[in-house]
């Protein structure tokens, strides 16, 4: 799940413009316009909030929206945050997670955030697993499941071709009831 832009200046970014997928971008457009606010982590903050100001015309509403919902970054060493409507939160991450689901109606979005997933994931407040798969395998950088996780259970909510070989696919954990 590393650097699939390439603005992380791996070797390897970039990946997935390699593979079209037109749906996929439907995809991520519906998966912003149903969320209200997007939760964070400090790596991918920072991606975020140095791309997407100066693109916010180019991309249309999508950019407009990026830049205009509330975030919220969750960071121990994060002390400022200079996107427009983004709060910097620390401490406990069901807390926080509790205080933006009593807040907002809509859904929660996280992107990216490899660190901040697993926490989410360890602490069981994943509702629902968004993924584009790509046929390509790196051999390197971040996964979105580190060896030595606790084994867990999925239930298959949708699947659908989003290009010629990227597949959408969208996982609920197995003890959430639909």
């Amino acid at each position: 799940m590393e650097d699939p832009g390439g603005g992380e200046g791996t070797s390897f970014g970039g990946w997935t413009f390699r593979f079209p997928a037109e749906d996929g971008q439907r995809f991520k457009y519906d998966e912003l316009m149903a969320s209200d606010v997007q939760l964070l982590g400090r790596v991918t903050y920072e991606a975020f909030a140095a791309a997407w100001p100066p693109m916010e015309e180019a991309a249309g509403e999508f950019g407009a929206k990026m830049n205009s919902m509330p975030k919220v970054v969750v960071s121990t060493t994060l002390t400022q945050a200079n996107w427009k409507n983004t709060t910097i939160a620390s401490g406990d991450l069901p807390d926080i997670v509790a205080n933006l689901k009593a807040q907002y109606q809509g859904d929660i979005l996280v992107a990216g955030s490899a660190t901040l997933v697993a926490a989410l994931r360890e602490a069981d407040l994943v509702d629902e697993y968004r993924l584009m798969l790509h046929p390509v395998v790196l051999g390197q950088g971040k996964k979105l499941f580190e060896n030595g996780v606790a084994s867990s259970d999925f239930a298959l909510v949708e699947t659908r071709k989003a290009g010629p070989d990227v597949q959408l696919i969208i996982y609920r954990p197995a003890n959430r009831t639909p």
